[in-house]
């Protein structure tokens, strides 16, 4: 099996638990917009996890469905249940300022995120789904984390993890992350390249991929012309991928031109390609499927997927939002939930 977009379906929907993100920002709306959406019930029960008193709000101004089930912060899960349910945190403060960085919306989209993850350990939700933060508003609100990968590693205890984009013509990985430009080439090192590597060999396994084809991206222009335009690739790029090609048996090679290997790998050519910075394989992603990529994170030890842009405060509180990448977010989590399911049946069975 090949592509993600052909799910393995198991005989129980999973649940899956839908943070609403930053309450400032449109996170709420594309959550409750989501949830309101029949093929996202078709292929997962759904757990709002937020703030019931301000989801109900915004599902008035609206015109959403109101029809959930509310349970509080603290109670389990219901083994079975018709409506959506909301898990209620009880932590927004009377007023907000819609499309305004506030410690006190940080501080809510932190807690939203501490409970999926205590939910997923404790194995009352199969999955979660997160709606954008606002990286401000959770250093405002005391979380010093660069972003929801980094925050769910900590939360995991989780070492090796890497945020990756999946999109229906391309899946990119990612060496760093929120990193000035400047030292990106600081990170490009043998050891954190095989780890990386290893990583996405283990994770496509698990979400069905026989054997990963696994492209790695060049830092410098034409792979460095021989060192003639960075030494990078010839002292820690080739020799990273020759130990995990010579030593693991992994199919990946490289490294490739950063100006082609993309629509190479959109093309079929490969089934992932790693990027070495953020907007190196973020800008090919978003061109090719802008609403339609998503963001999952390899490496933890329960699925996460995630929207494939941010906050939109411009537009916050206003109706105009676009649900379409958290829909497609929400689905996957459940397509590579089943896909886990059936990998693990078709083990027992072997």
């Amino acid at each position: 099996m090949d592509e993600l977009s052909v799910p393995t379906r198991a005989e129980r929907k999973p649940r899956i638990g839908i943070t609403i993100g930053d309450p400032a920002g449109i996170g709420p709306e594309i959550s409750l917009k989501a949830v309101a959406n029949s093929e996202v019930r078709e292929v997962c029960t759904p757990v709002l996890i937020g703030d019931a008193q301000y989801l109900s709000h915004w599902a008035r101004v609206f015109d959403l469905e109101r029809g959930f089930e509310i349970i509080g912060a603290g109670e389990r899960i219901p083994e079975t249940f018709a409506a959506p349910l909301i898990y209620h945190l009880n932590n927004i403060p009377g007023s907000i300022e819609m499309g305004k960085e506030q410690a006190e919306c940080g501080r809510a989209a932190a807690e939203y995120i501490e409970a999926a993850v205590a939910l997923c350990q404790a194995g009352e939700l199969d999955a979660i789904t997160t709606a954008p933060l606002n990286k401000m508003s959770l250093h405002l609100g005391g979380y010093h984390f660069p972003g929801h990968t980094e925050f769910l590693a900590h939360l995991t205890n989780t070492n090796d993890f890497a945020m990756t984009f999946i999109a229906p013509a391309l899946r990119v990985a990612l060496l760093t992350t929120h990193v000035p430009l400047t030292k990106v080439s600081d990170y490009v090192r043998k050891p954190a390249l095989e780890k990386l590597i290893r990583l996405i060999h283990r994770e496509l396994l698990r979400y069905g991929f026989p054997r990963p084809r696994i492209a790695v991206a060049a830092l410098n222009p034409h792979g460095g012309e021989g060192s003639l335009f960075g030494f990078e690739e010839a002292a820690e790029m080739i020799p990273a991928i020759e130990a995990c090609r010579e030593h693991d048996g992994i199919d990946v090679s490289g490294p490739h031109s950063g100006d082609t290997v993309f629509l190479r790998a959109a093309r079929g050519e490969f089934d992932i390609v790693l990027s070495c910075y953020h907007d190196q394989g973020l800008i090919p992603v978003k061109c090719m499927s802008f609403g339609e990529a998503v963001n999952v994170t390899l490496g933890l030890p329960f699925l996460r997927t995630s929207v494939d842009h941010g906050t939109a405060f411009d537009i916050a509180g206003q109706g105009k939002a676009d649900a379409s990448s958290m829909i497609v977010a929400i689905k996957l989590a459940a397509e590579l939930w089943q896909r886990q399911q059936a990998g693990r049946q078709a083990a027992e069975q072997s």
